[in-house]
């Protein structure tokens, strides 16, 4: 995103799903629930809701995420969102952090160094992590915290028991995909170069994490591995998901044919759709943010 508009309409904050559909509470524990709680009912006669149609935006998002896994008969993979008790910030997750409560950090195209208050206490909270991964096109403050700089960056990096992975991706000018403006307008651009040297885009770096652990949930089991292994990743390319094809999912379509009242198909099976006033609550579309649906 060129702004925040990208962020907050793909549901990157703590409690937040994409298309401004909530992360279920520890409150909400069965679908109904959380679907009464955030489903709004009209007030008044011919009251203008659209948001009445939540229910059709969250199971087009499951279908989305989880394909033939979600179904009715389990809330359409309801009970392996994340379900949370507060709101956590990247000022409270630090403060964790400080505390000893995260001993692990994913920091993607972001710099917490340079952009929060007391940038000591952050470089003393990501100090105490046991491994950070960082992925950005650029040597940032953050990736380096545990240099000593002098009095810029006075620290004592044998004191620090962090191990930092550094993996360089790629800049906007170096991979094809959208920009999304405070009017969201999706506007499209196109690789001007390839990345230089041993720098990926953030596809390809996200899809062999991604692959690796569910290899390893597979082979080794673990605590929860039911949202892991459930996940659909149906791309061409499994370790190398293209912008097209994640704009297609974004956009959606139906996984059967869609008809009209009098029984008229009006989208066929596997087409885009086109609008997302063709989303349906039964599982027959998907699609993962349906602010932007009808997109591609």
């Amino acid at each position: 995103h060129s702004n925040i508009q990208g962020l907050t309409d793909l549901g990157l904050l703590s409690a937040s799903l994409p298309g401004y559909l909530t992360l279920p509470s520890e409150k909400q524990a069965d679908l109904q629930t959380y679907l009464e709680a955030n489903t709004p009912k009209a007030t008044l006669p011919d009251q203008v809701n659209y948001w009445s149609n939540y229910p059709k935006f969250y199971v087009s998002l499951m279908k989305s995420l989880y394909g033939d896994a979600a179904q009715k008969e389990n809330d359409w993979g309801f009970e392996w969102l994340p379900k949370w008790d507060q709101a956590y910030d990247v000022i409270k997750y630090f403060n964790m952090m400080d505390k000893g409560d995260v001993t692990g950090y994913i920091c993607q195209g972001f710099n917490p160094v340079a952009s929060f208050p007391d940038k000591n206490k952050v470089v003393r909270s990501l100090s105490k992590l046991k491994y950070m991964v960082v992925i950005d096109p650029l040597v940032t403050e953050t990736s380096t915290f545990w240099q000593n700089h002098g009095e810029m960056n006075d620290v004592r990096p044998e004191d620090i028991q962090t191990e930092v992975f550094r993996l360089p991706s790629s800049c906007f000018a170096e991979e094809n995909g959208s920009i999304a403006n405070s009017g969201r307008w999706l506007q499209w651009h196109w690789a001007a170069a390839e990345p230089p040297g041993e720098a990926l885009h953030d596809g390809k770096i996200l899809g062999r994490l991604f692959m690796r652990l569910r290899d390893l949930y597979r082979q080794e089991g673990g605590a929860n591995p039911a949202p892991v292994l459930n996940m659909s990743w149906d791309y061409h390319d499994p370790l190398d998901p293209q912008p097209e094809e994640i704009a297609r999912e974004a956009n959606g379509k139906a996984l059967r044919d869609i008809v009209d009242e009098q029984g008229r198909v009006m989208v066929k099976k596997g087409q885009q759709l086109s609008s997302f006033a063709q989303l349906k609550d039964d599982g027959s579309t998907s699609s993962y943010c349906w602010v932007y649906c009808g997109c591609w």
